[in-house]
């Protein structure tokens, strides 16, 4: 065997490999976060969120969009950095949050808490 014939498979070796390791790369890379929509107002005008409960996993979003008798707003007890309490005044208008936490995390609206306008976000790690 001479020396170019070793030099070839040689960087036919080195090739492979970083095809190798660079597949496994791409095929371990973090899935997307996901966004999940929950409507504040019902369709029929009820006073509640819809889903009341949603599950998510860590680094998810969830948005909340004003559907009907908003304003609206989001706030969660002891989490300011998930609230949103300036009232959403527009019809669509979307607040938004994401979770880095796992946990049970309950919020309301806070015009609307007396006539059971509440909401829970489970977050799965």
């Amino acid at each position: 065997m001479n020396i170019s014939s070793l030099a070839k498979q040689l960087g036919l070796a080195i090739a492979s490999l970083a095809f190798i390791v660079g597949s496994f790369f791409m095929s371990v890379a973090p899935a997307a976060a996901d966004v999940v929509t929950v409507k504040m107002g019902s369709d029929k005008g009820q006073l509640v969120f819809e889903p009341k409960e949603v599950k998510i996993m860590v680094g998810d979003t969830v948005k909340w969009v004003n559907n009907k008798a908003f304003p609206h707003n989001i706030v969660f007890d002891g989490h300011a950095e998930l609230s949103h309490k300036k009232l959403a005044q527009k019809p669509k208008a979307a607040l938004e949050s994401t979770f880095n936490e796992a946990g049970e995390f309950t919020y309301y609206c806070s015009p609307h808490r007396g006539a059971g306008m509440v909401g829970k976000v489970i977050v799965e790690g």
